[in-house]
């Protein structure tokens, strides 16, 4: 497949993951998809483009195995995406210790598995995207989300820094920061905990994260803020944070 534009994507079975890899078989990519959820893979269909992966992201020899698949029957990366998530919520007092650091070991260590096996292959090569998905979670902070705030908050800031120190590398980075999204993940949060705050700010359409950032890549930002008020919300954040706990407690009564 000379010149063909290969897409590995984590968190494929389903959500942001799953529409990526389907807009990328329509616009002609070649799509490594990757996710535990064989079922949830299945519903891309089948394309001699398209190579289904059923793999847990906190197994760094699976990951890896994965990628050597990938880049063996598809060709070399182009686009490496990291989707894979979970999202149970509730208070940290609550949560039992093992779904805490589950949730850590996906959102994040999950990340850092495909940065350390896929990334330095598109370094070599001097060229290619990291579309790394954080969360406004990752830099606003919420009652009943502290331990997806924390996986989210270690993710935006490993990409902050890697994107600083791969900067004359030829791969572009960008750090993905979507408000709520209307996508199953919230499902998660609605089998667990629903916070009041979820009512206030509306999910936006997966779509509008995935047109952000084709906007956004062909420049130089590292941050992709989805949505109308995203932007505003993450300076508010770090101007006036005092002020947000206090609507935070004042909406979720707490």
């Amino acid at each position: 497949m000379t010149n063909q534009k290969v897409l590995f994507i984590t968190g494929a079975g389903s959500g942001l993951g799953q529409l990526t890899a389907k807009r990328a078989l329509a616009g002609g990519w070649a799509v490594a998809a990757m996710d535990i959820n064989a079922s949830g893979l299945a519903q891309l269909g089948e394309s001699p483009k398209l190579l289904k992966l059923v793999v847990d992201i906190t197994d760094p020899a699976a990951v890896e195995a994965a990628v050597d698949r990938c880049e063996t029957e598809l060709g070399p990366i182009t686009r490496l995406t990291n989707a894979a998530a979970i999202m149970p919520l509730g208070l940290l007092n609550e949560q039992p210790r093992e779904l805490i650091m589950m949730i850590m070991a996906i959102n994040f260590g999950g990340m850092v598995n495909i940065v350390k096996i896929a990334l330095p292959r598109l370094m070599t090569r001097g060229s290619g995207e990291f579309v790394s998905y954080a969360s406004m979670a990752g830099h606003w902070p919420l009652i009943y989300m502290g331990a997806y705030n924390a996986a989210k908050h270690a993710v935006a800031a490993f990409t902050e820094v890697l994107y600083h120190e791969t900067r004359n590398s030829g791969v572009r980075i960008v750090c993905v920061c979507p408000p709520i999204v209307a996508t199953p993940l919230l499902e998660q949060a609605k089998g667990t905990v629903w916070p009041k705050i979820f009512n206030v700010f509306p999910p936006i359409a997966p779509e509008a994260v995935l047109d952000e950032i084709e906007r956004i890549l062909p420049g130089k930002a590292l941050w992709v803020f989805p949505g109308p008020l995203t932007r505003v919300s993450w300076w508010l954040r770090r101007w006036i944070p005092g002020m947000l706990w206090w609507r935070v407690h004042q909406i979720e009564g707490i």
